[in-house]
């Protein structure tokens, strides 16, 4: 009979049992290949644009081409980040890697703000200083961006339950203006000769980018702070548990995601009696699924006589020091 060896006790505590939450890590259905087709396709395209943007002279094009790579860097760690999540629980990470995905986006967030900044600036410098840019070109690569970014976005769409493939959508999303933004561009100056209408194209884009990344940077934060999931009260929970029968008041509650999608709950109930637990505990679990999808739950029940117990022994801990 061969001895447990540390992972294998590792894989015991982190088990499952009957009557424990049904939760998972990571969204087990969350395909790795929508993100691998959308690297693929967006990264391949970043590289034409890129040559074509300096070629054609123009910022509006740039600007679509650096978003591109942009949006390459950030479905590349999207796509990391779900591979990670996908890693069990060891002893040295109980709650497994779900938290990857939340600090990828909020990564993905910065890198945006970056490159929208290095676009506004460029931009105000073309403003006062007008440079010669090759309508026709532009035109012509910024539509077939446009298409590739449409085929990336509709790839992307099918996988909304994910903070960080949301994040990556975003980056897709900004682009996908971009490029819009990049064929007026070219239509103008091709036309009519124009050039200012480069860089202000350019910012109005930019600014909408800021409004999306901003949300995804919130988001993100929010996840990684341990914050209330956005669709939980967390007073109308602490409320509905006080006001199952038996239950004398509640506190030191917390509520947060194990992983995107995936709320947990702690906290101690005080009770009248030990002996009604057992079926207040089942009252909670109910009530906590079905009011407010809470299925990760850990409580500890206590009596008054046990809370004021616990109260005297800290107050001698404190004065004996």
């Amino acid at each position: 009979m061969h001895a447990k060896t540390s992972a294998d006790k590792s894989t015991e505590l982190h088990a499952h049992r009957h009557g424990d939450a049904k939760h998972q890590h990571f969204f087990e259905h969350r395909s790795q290949a929508v993100l691998a087709w959308a690297l693929a396709l967006t990264l391949g395209f970043a590289v034409v644009e890129v040559v074509f943007g300096f070629l054609s002279n123009s910022l509006a094009l740039i600007s679509d081409a650096g978003h591109m790579v942009t949006d390459a860097a950030a479905l590349g760690l999207a796509l990391l980040a779900q591979m990670i999540a996908k890693r069990p629980p060891t002893s040295k990470n109980s709650f497994g890697f779900g938290r990857a995905e939340a600090l990828a986006a909020f990564v993905n967030g910065l890198a945006m703000l970056v490159v929208v900044g290095w676009i506004a600036y460029e931009a105000l410098q073309r403003l006062s200083q007008p440079e010669t840019v090759q309508g026709g070109s532009v035109m012509l690569v910024a539509t077939i961006g446009l298409v590739i970014n449409i085929i990336v976005a509709w790839v992307l769409s099918h996988d909304q339950e994910s903070v960080n493939t949301k994040a990556a959508l975003v980056h897709v999303m900004g682009d996908l203006l971009g490029s819009v933004a990049a064929i007026i561009s070219g239509a103008v100056i091709y036309f009519s000769g124009w050039m200012q209408i480069d860089p202000l194209l350019s910012i109005f884009v930019s600014l909408l980018i800021l409004k999306s990344t901003f949300g995804v940077l919130m988001q993100s934060y929010h996840f990684l702070m341990e914050g209330v999931p956005d669709k939980i009260d967390y007073v109308q929970v602490g409320q509905d548990l006080k006001a199952i029968d038996g239950v004398l008041s509640v506190h030191d509650l917390h509520v947060w995601e194990m992983s995107p999608g995936f709320p947990a709950l702690i906290g101690h109930l005080e009770i009248r009696n030990l002996d009604m637990w057992p079926e207040i505990l089942a009252n909670v679990k109910a009530m906590l699924l079905a009011s407010h999808g809470i299925d990760h739950i850990t409580l500890q029940a206590e009596t008054p006589q046990m809370a004021d117990d616990h109260e005297e022994w800290v107050h001698s801990l404190v004065e004996k020091q």
